[in-house]
């Protein structure tokens, strides 16, 4: 165990060093990977003409919280137990998301990770859009959860939010065979990429952004016909989203933010986390997909170099208010 690891935090070394995670107690969501670290620059337009220089005055900044760190931190802050797994290299970058996670009380099993901790650079515009440049040097080909460490977990779990980094593909037959549901974020897939396929094919609620799908609808129909999916979701940004759930395909419009919008980064995990929370508190997909547009647009108000989440109290509280 690495001098860094806290009650929070354990460091797995393999399978027959299980860190402790035999004795994880009740999890309600255990989010499989996803941690990193970005490096946060707001530039003065998107698409960012070429020059040879730029001053950001408003500072480049590193901060922890990649997809699994920021549904991880969503799901704890609306009071479900949360623990994260993924693979942190033993570097300033790992530290950042060790401290995340000790910070928000979320229970975090670390595997060493000899490559380092992922990494991403975004570029955030004034309207709050973001290009993400990111690091695909921080993982091995081999890499692969421990088995024994996988099946501990998810048996303890409720339900698993599964990032689509690598190598959680190769954890989905374990999560499967355990029984537990299973989520995942298929973020801006073409409709096409076998490899988010895998992923929207095994899960029970599938998000997807419609960014890049030429037709959100006819793709989710494709995802709940070819796959397990009994809630699949296209989030549109200002659009709101749109919820295929028992055959029907509905509309959820887009909430107003509480604040100004200074970044959009995160909103899709927000979204995602507080539909888990309604999900797994018995809501119908519907209001569960209502929950998911107020934290989504709860954190675009939150600016890129911090990390925060819409609390249970007043995620209820809007609810009720509208």
């Amino acid at each position: 165990m690495s001098a860094r690891t806290d009650r929070h935090s354990e460091d797995v070394a393999g399978v027959e060093d299980l860190g402790g995670v035999e004795d994880v107690g009740g999890i309600d969501v255990l989010v499989l990977g996803g941690a990193g670290v970005d490096t946060i620059v707001y530039v003065p337009e998107l698409p960012l003409p070429y020059a040879d220089s730029y001053m950001i005055d408003s500072g480049i900044r590193a901060r922890a919280g990649q997809t699994g760190d920021f549904v991880a931190l969503g799901l704890a802050a609306l009071g479900l137990r949360t623990h994260h797994l993924d693979f942190l290299g033993d570097d300033p970058e790992g530290d950042l998301v060790r401290a995340l996670h000790h910070e928000h009380g979320i229970a975090l099993t670390a595997i060493p990770q000899p490559a380092g901790t992922k990494r991403a650079v975004n570029l955030v515009g004034p309207d709050g859009r973001r290009l993400s440049l990111y690091d695909t040097s921080r993982g091995r080909a081999d890499d692969r959860f421990p088995e024994d460490a996988l099946r501990a977990l998810a048996a303890a779990s409720r339900h698993a939010h599964v990032s689509i980094t690598q190598p959680c593909v190769e954890a989905l037959p374990v999560l499967r065979e355990a029984g537990v549901g299973i989520s995942t974020d298929l973020h801006n897939w073409d409709g096409e990429n076998p490899y988010q396929a895998a992923f929207a094919h095994e899960a029970d609620v599938v998000f997807v952004s419609a960014t890049a799908l030429p037709d959100p609808r006819a793709t989710m129909r494709r995802i709940a016909e070819r796959g397990r999916a009994e809630a699949v979701v296209a989030t549109a940004g200002a659009e709101g989203a749109y919820l295929l759930a028992d055959g029907e395909l509905t509309h959820v419009p887009a909430v107003p933010p509480p604040g100004a919008v200074v970044d959009s980064n995160g909103a899709g995990d927000a979204f995602a986390a507080a539909f888990l929370f309604g999900r797994l508190s018995g809501e119908p997909p519907r209001r569960c997909a209502e929950f998911g547009a107020l934290a989504g647009a709860y954190a675009c108000t939150v600016p890129a170099t911090e990390s925060a989440a819409l609390p249970r109290a007043e995620l209820l509280a809007r609810a009720g208010a509208r």
